[in-house]
């Protein structure tokens, strides 16, 4: 369980050692570390540091690895000033990084944002004028295949506030999750552009559900039989708009089967690749963030969790573990500590589960101004443990507010595996 680091204690740079957890109490411009507090992992980083020219530096007992090595006399008895640190500014550097990190942000999000507008549209003009409804779902579809086929990083909203959330939002996700495991399975372009038309229109009938029924933690049998009914409502208005094809109609009808019967609306053992794609892809992110206000929201790593212990029979085993592969074991959306003894929160699970991209916790700078390091380039770096929300001090946690939704990025490089 994390808690708040203890009183820091004033030592002299010649007794720093690797495993000690410091604070180097310089303004972020005059120092090279990407922040000020952190545990020494290695030698160079000591010379780094007493580089600077300071008379002390602080060191945090209770997240430090190893004691101080005891202080020569001379530094003991030392009572000239320090000599002054180098002049070195490193601020534009780390400006040059932030920056660059807030441009692939903000230019990500802007797509975002407008992909969710259109898509709101979409899904409200349907039982309006389908045909031009769909014209745009197909648009939107066919955008992001071309995009997933040429490679790159795009984003997922896994996670967001109550406020933010809607089903526009959920669309989105499913359709990229669920295109970032079709070009994994190496899906051929037909397919692909099957499997994002019906993974962003797979809920349209839902339009025609009353929003209480939607909302609702437990439904009587007729109340779960109307809400059910949305496939054959989404059936019928993806076939009023004229631009679904057979692949993706399936898509649509079967999203809710599964390979123990247990689904709906046939009970079939056998929906298919690209419904079972979208079925498994729809579960986890509802478990993430349920349609009911009702029923408790779960982490990522919580929400693979139960898939993987309660429902495994339900899907695919290979979807199952690609899921898995794509997420990362650390899902973006989970708090951890690192073995420098920082907080994060992840934000991309990188190329490799193990060393994913994360978002470190410094409460004394705003959130969307924090560094985010990724492991693969930080080979001194790793994660010990994940961290419950509930074991954070409210501040703290109201910091790194895994649910506020913050732009998750995947990788779907044309050359990846």
């Amino acid at each position: 369980m994390w808690k708040r680091p203890e009183q820091a204690i004033p030592i002299h740079p010649s007794q720093l050692t690797v495993g000690l957890f410091v604070d180097i109490d310089l303004p972020w411009n005059k120092h090279p570390f990407l922040y000020g507090k952190f545990r020494i992992t290695s030698a160079s980083q000591i010379t780094e540091i007493q580089a600077l020219g300071l008379r002390q530096v602080k060191y945090f007992p209770d997240k430090s690895t190893v004691a101080p090595t005891p202080a020569p006399l001379a530094a003991v008895q030392e009572t000239s000033p320090p000599r002054p640190a180098p002049q070195t500014d490193f601020e534009a550097e780390k400006r040059a990084k932030l920056q660059a990190q807030k441009d692939n942000t903000r230019r990500a999000e802007r797509g975002w944002e407008n992909a969710a507008k259109q898509t709101r549209e979409a899904l409200i003009g349907l039982g309006r004028s389908p045909k031009q409804a769909g014209q745009l779902l197909s648009k939107l579809s066919l955008e992001t295949a071309e995009r997933v086929s040429a490679g790159g990083e795009i984003l997922l909203h896994l996670l967001g506030d109550k406020k933010s959330e809607g089903p526009h939002f959920h669309a989105l996700n499913v359709m990229t999750l669920s295109m970032i495991l079709g070009k994994s399975l190496k899906l051929g372009e037909s397919e692909l552009a099957d499997l994002a038309l019906g993974a962003l229109a797979h809920d349209l009938g839902k339009a025609r559900v009353p929003p209480h029924l939607l909302k609702a933690a437990t439904r009587a049998k007729h109340e779960e039989d109307y809400y059910r009914a949305h496939v054959h409502y989404g059936l019928e208005l993806a076939r009023e708009s004229g631009v679904f094809s057979d692949g993706a109609l399936a898509i649509v009808s079967d999203h809710h089967e599964f390979l123990d019967r247990s689904g709906f609306p046939r009970g079939i053992a056998n929906p298919g690749v690209l419904a079972g794609i979208v079925g498994l892809v729809n579960r986890y992110d509802r478990l993430c963030g349920p349609e009911s206000p009702e029923r408790a929201a779960l982490m990522p790593a919580e929400a693979l969790s139960v898939l993987f212990a309660r429902e495994s029979g339900k899907f695919d085993q290979k979807l199952l573990g690609l899921l898995v592969k794509t997420l990362g074991i650390y899902p973006p959306g989970t708090i951890v500590m690192l073995n420098d003894g920082s907080l994060g929160l992840v934000v991309s699970p990188g190329r490799e589960s193990l060393r994913p991209e994360i978002l470190i916790y410094d409460p004394e700078v705003a959130k969307e101004n924090a560094i985010v390091i990724n492991l693969q380039g930080a080979s001194e770096l790793k994660i010990d443990e994940s961290i419950r929300p509930s074991a954070l001090p409210a501040d703290v946690l109201f910091w790194l507010n895994p649910r506020q939704r913050l732009s998750y990025f995947f990788s779907t490089d044309a050359g990846s595996d």
